[in-house]
């Protein structure tokens, strides 16, 4: 009963000290000071998806990894130094985070125009909302201002985001641990209807939980995923073979079907309390769009710092 109690008080200061980032936070904060910032960043993220649709699940990616550890401050872009470590080796993100080079030409573009203004966290809050435009999903208001962190957390990094083979109560703490409840949770999953998954994240799926999976799906995946640990470990499969780079919500039609690539990813369809609301999504696209922009913004608030706090670096992967 205590640690329950515990819990519900954590998650409504966390939900509490959003509310209050929010109020500091504005959709115009950079109208004055870099009136050309989103139109930039969207030019840049537009040119790169187009170069590869990939990058646009690859930016919203970010992100949500940044978001994750420690809130929105820009700490998942910090490269390794001497005597700093930084998160981009953490289990979840090692071999697996990619866009490093697109935010790196973004920020170099508004250096240009407007120096030492943008925050690398404020980028990447624009940049996973124009990814999902550019793959056909919902457009919101992105709320700014963001400082970005001098610091970075390898073990937070392990320990706080979600790993892929959580089961639903698992996967409902962790979010709401981030003050996000299990309908943010179910609407953000649906980010995966884009982007790819590598072998050593599904292999657990593909061989030890037959009934659960397509067996069409699975024949189509060993060929890159063999059972044996080590072998083919990064290659990628897509999180949703419907429409793999179309943000829609082909992601949650797969589940009723059994095609979720990850354990995670199924266990919103496994006949637990999450099942109502993913069948909902998967045939009510307008309704999915309307929670999932929700539940970013709401993510787009967790740990932010504003103000006088932090900085804003002039080279996203290091500290000024």
């Amino acid at each position: 009963m205590a640690s329950r109690q515990s819990l519900a008080c954590y998650t409504m200061a966390l939900l509490f000290a959003a509310a209050a980032v929010s109020a500091q936070l504005s959709t115009d904060f950079y109208d004055e000071t870099c009136p050309d910032a989103l139109d930039i960043i969207e030019s840049a993220v537009r040119a790169a998806v187009s170069k590869e649709s990939r990058m646009g699940a690859s930016l919203l990616r970010l992100h949500f990894h940044d978001c994750f550890v420690n809130g929105c401050d820009g700490s998942v872009l910090l490269d390794d130094a001497p005597g700093f470590t930084g998160e981009k080796t953490a289990q979840p993100n090692k071999n697996s985070l990619r866009g490093f080079e697109v935010v790196d030409e973004i920020k170099a573009q508004l250096e240009d125009a407007c120096k030492q203004t943008v925050s690398c966290a404020d980028i990447l809050a624009v940049a996973a909302r124009d990814s999902v435009v550019a793959l056909g999903g919902p457009t919101w208001d992105v709320e700014l201002g963001r400082r970005d962190a001098t610091t970075a957390s390898l073990d937070d990094a392990n320990n706080d985001l979600p790993a892929p083979t959580l089961d639903l109560g698992d996967l409902i703490k962790a979010f709401s641990k981030k003050g996000l409840s299990a309908t943010d949770m179910i609407a953000l999953s649906g980010g995966h209807t884009i982007g790819q998954a590598r072998c050593v994240n599904f292999r657990g799926r593909l061989y030890n939980e037959t009934t659960s999976l397509d067996a069409s799906l699975a024949s189509s995946l060993k060929p890159r995923c063999p059972s044996a640990t080590g072998n083919g470990d990064d290659n990628t499969s897509p999180l949703d073979p419907s429409t793999s780079y179309v943000f829609d919500n082909f992601y949650y039609k797969n589940l009723l079907r059994n095609k979720g690539l990850l354990h995670s990813d199924q266990q919103l369809f496994n006949g637990g309390s999450a099942d109502a609301q993913t069948k909902a999504y998967a045939s009510d696209m307008a309704g999915f769009f309307d929670d999932f922009r929700d539940a970013m913004v709401k993510m787009g608030g967790i740990g932010v710092v504003t103000g006088s706090g932090g900085q804003v670096r002039v080279n996203c992967r290091k500290a000024n």
